[in-house]
């Protein structure tokens, strides 16, 4: 039993020699190889060939149009600036002027700011409505409205008598001028020259009415609760009709 057991563990150890002295051998084949392997010089590969790249191309504005055209956080996307010009202001109605005067205090222009309104007496820098008077003289009257002169002669300022007025007029007058033709029978007479009768003309406000063309009667005359006065002005004498206080 000795001797088997004996037998058992020589080929036991032959086998466990011939497994060592082949794992010993496989190591030495490896390590020549590694030692042959890391120590040969590789000659490393070319490169590849190198192709440049496209040229960037400059920002354009207009590349963008659609960005801009097409902006969400506009309410109309729409790039046109529209500018709204309010329209020149349109230059109201000229005052009415009814004749100028100097007392020594400088020039006074008697000056309402419409036909029938109560007169004012305007020095030069003040205002008249939305005008202010520059000048006057005996051709013209300079008003400055918004920045511009207005240049107009007394005639354009005077007060308008209203058209039912003047056919009004016309129709009374009518009888008078002809009666006022001469009859065959009648000696021709000159009716230009008769004087215009005392009274007082139109009404320009507060009570004061205008001179009658052609109204000779002397200052201080009183028709109609209203006494004519005269004043000689630079500019010539001025009339009018004021109500008796």
């Amino acid at each position: 039993m000795k001797k088997k057991l004996l037998l058992l563990d020589l080929v036991l150890l032959a086998a466990v020699a011939v497994v060592a002295i082949q794992a010993r051998d496989k190591w030495r084949e490896a390590s020549k190889r590694e030692q042959v392997m890391l120590g040969r010089k590789l000659k490393p590969s070319p490169p590849p060939p190198y192709a440049a790249l496209a040229a960037v191309a400059p920002l354009s504005a207009a590349a963008y149009v659609d960005i801009v055209e097409k902006n969400l956080f506009s309410t109309d996307r729409n790039p046109t600036v529209i500018v709204e010009v309010a329209p020149p202001p349109k230059m109201p109605e000229l005052p009415v002027f009814f004749g100028a005067m100097n007392l020594g205090d400088g020039p006074v222009a008697m000056m309402s700011v419409k036909s029938g309104e109560t007169q004012q007496q305007i020095r030069y820098g003040e205002k008249i409505g939305e005008f202010v008077l520059v000048a006057v003289n005996r051709d013209q009257i300079i008003l400055e409205w918004d920045g511009k002169q207005i240049t107009k002669s007394p005639s354009d300022l005077s007060p308008k008598e209203p058209a039912s007025n003047r056919t009004a007029a016309a129709a009374a007058a009518a009888p008078a001028a002809r009666a006022a033709e001469p009859q065959p029978q009648a000696t021709s007479v000159n009716v230009a020259s008769a004087p215009a009768q005392a009274a007082p003309g139109k009404d320009t406000g507060g009570g004061v009415h205008a001179c009658v063309a052609g109204d000779t009667s002397p200052a201080g005359t009183v028709r109609d609760g209203a006494r004519k006065v005269t004043i000689a002005t630079p500019f010539g004498t001025m009339c009018r009709w004021e109500p008796v206080k």
